[in-house]
């Protein structure tokens, strides 16, 4: 159905304008700096602050632009479908589930459940790729495909992460599609398969995604759901009218001649991204369908979250490696057929994670050095001064302030607009600085090419003393710097650096959130 100008472009148009302003006053408060400065210091801050704003604004348009470009992607979903002939002989088809040390009981309840797909039963075959490490959930597993009249494939060595799982189903199996299922995702509408495969008449689509989300659960998992919902909504329906969606994992349908071609699942830890652009690559296309036919199991502890960001990150870094060995490479192997609007997708899409805790870090520590430094021109601005605009540089305080409310409501607006709650959106926001240490440390071990697994301290739920015991352990980096802010907001004070001490003492609390998040949420 066609969306009207008000309720489908206007606020995409809003939104766009959010980001450009905010890269605009990241870049007029470097110039400003520069104008102002009178020590070498100072200049080399404006320098860091002018590369940092720079780096922000790319990416502030290319979101802009996925925001605006999703608007169409209704009317170009609706010329493909309009072009698909009724399927008269389906082909066949393995559903896949990885499973890894997973709770056996989800797992029995949600594999019964894809059972359950409308499909010819003679060309559906059901797999369980089991590499648990737990004897008993070993038999569990073995036990759950033999009730389910599903073919059971164990790895004595759990090489590759979940893609080496699923190059050993390719391996094993000769379907002629595939289509894959995370344990914790329940099945909620039965016709996926028949709604997913005719898209494959185009033979040059390797891939078919659907959108995924997460049940409902509690307000912080379902900002989360939130969170991903942005991704599904906005980036993958703006990437899919290009053609070159990202698989995201699980949830899709995969055409296993293109599986081959390309040589299987890349095998790190975000091996959906890298088969996406792989896929893209050698001149595949990839279908998106913003629906939902299954529900991921919430994530309703932080510790969840922050495992997951972990290995999102850590995937992300390698692929930034990739990506560019690729861009550097022959010029055979760069002219295999992806064009440089896709080119930047995937940049923007390597730098996404790593632009959210790297950047804001970034952006951060050059705050409290600007606040600190007595030659900046607000050093010494009293409450009266600030509150009267008495002194003629009041324009770098107005435009720091605009840049951070404006970073603090367009998250928020965002998900007022599309998704009803402004809290969430908050909710979204402050998580981005609870989540930047965990990052950044998740992209220095891949760069480093340390283990991908990090583990976090649990204390006992019910014990008030091993929680706070576990929740400082867990976010000590965090606790340090969130004090160094708050050491600099108190030296800014004594300074009647009003403005600056506040400034410092917000990014403080944002930091320090991390402790509340691991306390409250486990």
């Amino acid at each position: 159905m066609e969306r009207s100008f008000i309720s489908g472009v206007l606020p995409r148009m809003l939104i766009m304008v959010f980001f450009v302003i905010l890269s605009a006053v990241g870049i007029v408060f470097s110039v400003l700096l520069f104008m102002t400065a009178t020590t070498p210091y100072i200049y080399f801050l404006a320098v860091c602050f002018a590369a940092l704003s720079l780096t922000s604004g790319f990416l502030n348009f290319v979101s802009a632009n996925f925001y605006y470009r999703s608007y169409f992607y209704d009317s170009y979903l609706e010329g493909l479908k309009a072009r698909l002939k009724p399927v008269r002989s389906y082909p066949t088809v393995a559903v896949a589930m990885p499973v890894y040390n997973e709770d056996p009981r989800m797992v029995e309840k949600n594999f019964r459940r894809l059972r359950q797909l409308d499909y010819d039963r003679g060309r559906i075959r059901y797999y369980l790729l089991d590499d648990s490490t737990n004897a008993k959930t070993r038999e569990a597993m073995e036990r759950i495909s033999r009730a389910n009249g599903a073919t059971y494939l164990r790895r004595e060595e759990r090489k590759g992460f979940k893609a080496g799982a699923l190059n050993n189903l390719l391996a094993q199996s000769k379907e002629e599609f595939i289509a894959v299922f995370d344990a914790d995702e329940y099945l909620t509408d039965t016709n996926f398969l028949k709604e997913t495969i005719p898209y494959f008449q185009d033979e040059r689509v390797a891939f078919v995604q659907t959108e995924k989300r997460y049940a409902k659960g509690t307000f912080f998992s379902d900002s989360i759901d939130l969170f991903d919902a942005i991704f599904f909504k906005f980036i993958q329906t703006s990437r899919a009218l290009n053609g070159t969606a990202i698989f995201a994992g699980s949830c899709g349908t995969i055409r296993r001649s293109a599986l081959e071609e390309i040589g299987g699942f890349p095998e790190y830890v975000t091996e959906d991204t890298f088969f996406s652009f792989e896929s893209d690559m050698n001149s595949f296309t990839s279908v998106y369908l913003p629906k939902v036919y299954a529900l991921g199991q919430p994530l309703l502890t932080f510790t969840e979250l922050a495992r997951q960001q972990w290995r999102y990150n850590y995937g992300d870094t390698q692929f930034l490696a990739y990506l560019f060995k690729v861009f550097k490479g022959s010029p055979a192997e760069k002219s295999r057929g992806l064009p440089a609007s896709s080119k930047i997708d995937y940049v923007a899409h390597g730098f996404g994670l790593n632009y959210l805790s790297v950047v804001l870090i970034l952006f951060s520590v050059v705050s409290m050095l600007l606040v600190l430094a007595a030659a900046t021109p607000f050093a010494s601005v009293s409450l009266k001064e600030l509150l009267l605009g008495e002194y003629p540089l009041l324009n770098l305080e107005i435009l720091a302030s605009a840049a951070f409310v404006i970073t603090i409501i367009t998250p928020a607006v965002i998900t007022k607009v599309y998704f009803g709650s402004f809290s969430k959106g908050l909710m979204i926001f402050v998580l981005n600085f609870a989540l930047s240490f965990t990052r950044l440390k998740a992209a220095l071990a891949a760069v480093l090419h340390n283990s991908p697994v990090r583990g976090w301290i649990k204390g006992d739920g019910t014990a008030r003393g091993a929680k706070l015991r576990s929740s400082f352990s867990n976010s000590l980096a965090e606790l340090s710097f969130s004090g160094v802010l708050l050491v600099a907001g108190i030296v800014a004070f004594f300074a009647s650096n009003v403005f600056g001490g506040l400034w410092m003492l917000w990014y403080s609390v944002l930091y320090g959130s991390t402790f509340f998040f691991f306390f409250k949420y486990g």
